[in-house]
């Protein structure tokens, strides 16, 4: 253990293999997984698709699920493309007429469902189970239930709770609160109905009867099911959007912070940023600084806005936007970009980007930069989780799930992504709405590697706040020598001097949140270097809720930490 501080769990340790989540049931459905044989991706999916049982307000089976996979086999990285598209009908000139508030928070803002695509892609081709065996779990929580945890207790006052949720949270005219149990039959029932078209073509091999089972989905009867809720419902997603779709596995982009390797989904997401910040980050000594000293954060915060203005102005689907990542990502950029950091003074607002396309091929594009929104302050909406497990054959998996009680079919028990909310009506700005576009996804996985084996496995919730916890988790462990645990209990700060992602876009110059347990003289300093200072709660789920598996490949170990701050845990041995 490290001399910084104590933690109020343990890390947990093991040699054989490891997991952990965002919550405790999902933990323990991939730890059985694991011991029953099943590899890390049979594990992480079976976790996965708990976390849409037991964290409903979160998670949907129905929603997005990005994905990184490293295989011991062939010692590489793949990344699951799991986010939806906006529907053929959708457009910004159909919202400027259908909407006077640009984007609304309802049906109209559904994409294709990604998870259920990207967990069955996950098993099929890195996998060694059948659908079946890896849904199980969640099979079974739906019939019986599960017992309500603080943490969804919390959110579900705050919930618009239509007709059709209120047969499911409401009982006797109340509703549910913690310690009560939640069933979830209807879409348990639907798990069923996909686990009996596995069955049918079972002889035909495991990889053919997960791909009928993806069909039934996105082709049959339940892709009719959807279309048929939409077109009562006034929704723009249709069977043609859903046949029309599909996951893709790609290459993860790579960056390096010293000796080790930083591997994020592509630019659909808003992964390569962490690859940008620590590219910032590695021109200072930060090692030499006092941890979470005000000199330490205020680099930190200075080196996220200006990555999150890059992100903000040049990050979207790289199906149809031209995306300047090589120079976004390169050593010569990130040293340029650091000059403008000053030690005695914070940004009062987001910073203008960079022109990364002088550090690549392309010199000269015709490209127009989107507006800077105003500032504004909105309610915090939506959340995610996260799931990371390492097996005993050195396989690792990395997921960010989301997607909440959004458009929900009640005889489906599912909800459909309402991820269209991370688009933008200016037609110039890079995640703007256009049919068959990817809305660019707070949701990203990570892996970081040493001598090209996976060292670090993390990721976490948050929304905004994902990249700039992960930031810290990473640091705390490579510069600080924290174990996994200690890293993820270490007091956290946020920067939300950029236009958030959500659907309000909130933007608030110059504000930083911190957790009230770091110490009141940082505080101070930080406010006199020009940060608008708000404190959260120490623990603060706002913070993010970080899981992380850490694998020392000399000693064969495994250490895992899960974050306090919600409901996450690890199991392993």
């Amino acid at each position: 253990m490290s001399k910084v501080f104590s933690t109020q769990r343990p890390p947990v340790r093991g040699t054989n293999h490891m997991i952990s989540s965002g919550h405790y049931l999902a933990s323990a459905a991939g730890y059985k997984i694991l011991e029953n044989g099943g590899n890390a991706i049979d594990a992480g999916v079976a976790a996965g698709i708990v976390l849409g049982i037991t964290l409903p307000h979160w998670v949907s089976f129905g929603g997005v699920a990005p994905i990184m996979i490293y295989t011991s086999e062939s010692k590489e990285i793949s990344t699951i493309s799991g986010v939806g598209k906006w529907p053929e009908l959708a457009s910004i000139e159909y919202f400027k007429s259908n909407s006077k508030n640009g984007i609304p928070s309802t049906i109209e803002r559904a994409v294709t469902p990604a998870a259920c695509d990207s967990w069955l892609t996950a098993i099929e081709n890195f996998g060694t189970m059948s659908f079946e065996e890896v849904v199980t779990p969640a099979l079974e929580i739906c019939n019986k239930g599960f017992v309500i945890q603080g943490t969804l207790a919390h959110f579900l006052p705050d919930m618009e709770i239509t007709p059709e949720l209120s047969k499911l949270l409401i009982k006797n005219g109340k509703l549910l609160k913690e310690g009560e149990i939640l069933t979830q039959k209807k879409l348990g029932k639907t798990f069923g109905r996909l686990i009996e078209i596995e069955r049918k073509y079972k002889n035909e091999g495991r990889v053919k009867a997960i791909r009928k089972t993806r069909d039934y989905f996105y082709k049959g009867e339940i892709a009719k099911e959807i279309d048929e809720f939409f077109k009562k419902n006034g929704g723009l997603l249709s069977k043609f959007d859903l046949e029309n779709f599909s996951v893709q596995i790609e290459k993860p982009e790579i960056g390096t912070y010293k000796e080790y390797s930083i591997a994020t989904c592509g630019a659909w997401c808003q992964g390569p940023i962490f690859i940008e910040v620590l590219n910032l980050l590695e021109n200072t000594n930060l090692k030499n600084m006092e941890h979470n000293s005000a000199n330490y954060i205020h680099t930190i915060v200075e080196s996220i806005k200006l990555a999150f203005s890059d992100r903000h102005f040049y990050l979207g689907d790289p199906n149809f936007v031209n995306v300047p990542l090589k120079g976004m990502l390169s050593k010569e950029y990130a040293k340029e970009r650091s000059k403008l950091i000053n030690n005695n003074s914070a940004f009062t607002e987001m910073p203008q980007p960079g022109n990364p396309f002088k550090y690549q091929e392309e010199q000269n594009p015709n490209f127009t930069l989107s507006e800077t929104p105003k500032p504004s302050k909105n309610p915090y909406e939506g959340d995610t989780s996260y799931v990371a497990v390492v097996d005993k054959w050195g396989n690792a998996f990395s997921a960010t799930p989301s997607d909440a009680y959004n458009n929900y079919i009640p005889e489906l028990g599912l909800s459909i992504s309402g991820r269209g909310s991370q688009s933008w009506m200016d037609p110039i700005h890079p995640s703007s709405i256009e049919p068959g576009k990817r809305p660019r996804l707070t949701p990203n996985p990570a892996m970081v590697l040493k001598n090209n084996k996976p060292f670090l496995i993390l990721g976490t919730p948050g929304l905004d706040v994902q990249i700039q916890a992960m930031t810290q988790l990473f640091l705390n462990i490579i510069e600080f020598e924290m174990n996994p645990q200690e890293a993820i209990e270490a007091p956290r700060f946020a920067s939300y001097s950029f236009p958030l992602t959500n659907i309000i876009n909130n933007y608030e110059p110059g504000v930083l949140s911190c957790e009230n347990d770091i110490k009141e003289n940082v505080i101070n300093t930080l406010s006199n270097l020009g940060h608008k200072i708000k404190l959260w709660d120490q623990k603060s789920y706002l913070a993010g809720g970080l899981c992380a598996i850490q694998i020392n490949n000399d000693l064969k170990t495994l250490t895992a930490g899960a974050d306090p701050r919600r409901d996450a845990y690890a199991i392993g041995r």
